[in-house]
């Protein structure tokens, strides 16, 4: 995974993991023939040759990536910020989820379970406090000038369903209620220059989970494909976004994954359908190793306008393709100016955004 050499190349004060650090869904084959007709090769161990239901086999995922020679070097240099998303587990997954025939264990839920336990042993998190009992969704501050606010959008949310209801409920779920509330006190408390809100999941993409019962389409992440006022899972976000604009929150950045591509979103009011709040940009960087896909359609809700992207021309593009991608944040410690940089595999620099802070 030469993509943690560039990286490392980069010298970080830290990296954040914004979800998906194991395909636990995902066996690997010794060989695929990858898009310009080479053969990729793997190195293949037991807990990849099937889909990860045993505790045993969802550990074995996260030794897998440790046999790589460039992510443990960048292991013992680096200071590491995990969170999770779907790939822990499996693909979308969600409370009431139908497992595919791969599966002999058909209880989702005991498989979230069985993911968590392996996440939480394997990542560099320090369970004390109320943290102890595996909650993923904290705030790290990094003196005057960044308070980082981690997010779990997985362990909370409502089923993945069409995502249209017109008020909040349990199927609207996506923060959750503590996790909310939680998230507007700590940015309301934050006097750090700049709030940076890493989230494993974009606002405004468009990231389908097939469809329901009905025909209908279902969704996995927050938008909902109507580009009208916000419904479903969008009332969560039209909150948050309505709080942080009524106790003047300044500087805030959003960070998130999920979809195979990287983009850079700027989301504005004027643009949108809900106008409750101030403009804010958000930045989308992966996959690290994966395959690339994308781009995905904007939801017109909260006004984003795609300010950059970089996708492959075609779809699962192998790293040979160089189609993966990371983000750089730096702060200037003088003018507390943010610059947000998108990189390639190579490490070389493909969008770069510098953001000035707002005072007072």
């Amino acid at each position: 995974m030469r993509i943690y050499e560039a990286m490392r190349q980069r010298h970080p004060d830290f990296f954040i993991q914004s979800g998906d650090a194991i395909y636990a869904d995902g066996p690997i084959q010794a060989e695929v023939t990858a898009e310009d007709g080479r053969l990729w090769r793997n190195v293949v161990t037991e807990a990849k040759t099937k889909v990860a239901e045993t505790l045993e086999e969802f550990r074995g995922n996260y030794r897998y990536n440790l046999l790589d020679h460039n992510l443990r070097q960048f292991n013992a240099e680096v200071p590491q910020i995990w969170q999770w998303d779907d790939h822990e587990v499996t693909n979308n997954w969600s409370p009431g989820k139908e497992l595919d025939d791969r599966y002999q264990v058909r209880d989702i839920e005991l498989l979230a379970r069985r993911g968590r336990q392996a996440f939480l042993e394997y990542a560099p998190m320090r369970l004390v406090g109320r943290d102890a009992a595996g909650r993923v969704y904290r705030k790290i501050a990094y003196g005057p000038q960044l308070d980082v606010f981690v997010l779990d959008m997985r362990s909370y949310r409502g089923p993945n369903t069409h995502n249209l209801q017109p008020e909040q409920g349990p199927e609207t779920a996506f923060l959750g209620t503590e996790q909310l509330a939680w998230l507007k006190r700590e940015l309301r408390r934050s006097r750090a220059t700049w709030k940076v809100i890493a989230a494993d999941m974009p606002i405004g993409l468009h990231v389908p989970d097939g469809t329901d019962a009905s025909g209908r389409a279902r969704w996995e992440a927050i938008a909902n494909g109507q580009d009208g006022p916000a419904l479903g899972r969008e009332l969560e976000i039209a909150d948050l976004l309505g709080f942080i604009k009524r106790y003047k929150v300044s500087n805030t950045l959003w960070l998130t994954a999920d979809v195979h591509y990287c983009a850079a979103h700027h989301y504005h009011p004027n643009r949108a359908a809900f106008q409750d709040f101030d403009p804010f940009w958000e930045f989308v960087a992966g996959p690290l190793n994966a395959g690339s896909f994308g781009p995905n359609p904007l939801d017109a809700t909260f006004g984003p306008q795609v300010v950059f992207q970089k996708a492959p021309p075609m779809a699962n593009a192998s790293p040979y393709a160089g189609f993966q991608f990371f983000g750089e944040v730096e702060i200037d410690s003088r003018s507390g100016s943010l610059t947000a940089t998108l990189r390639d595999i190579d490490g070389t620099s493909v969008f770069s955004q510098t953001l000035e802070p707002q005072y007072g």
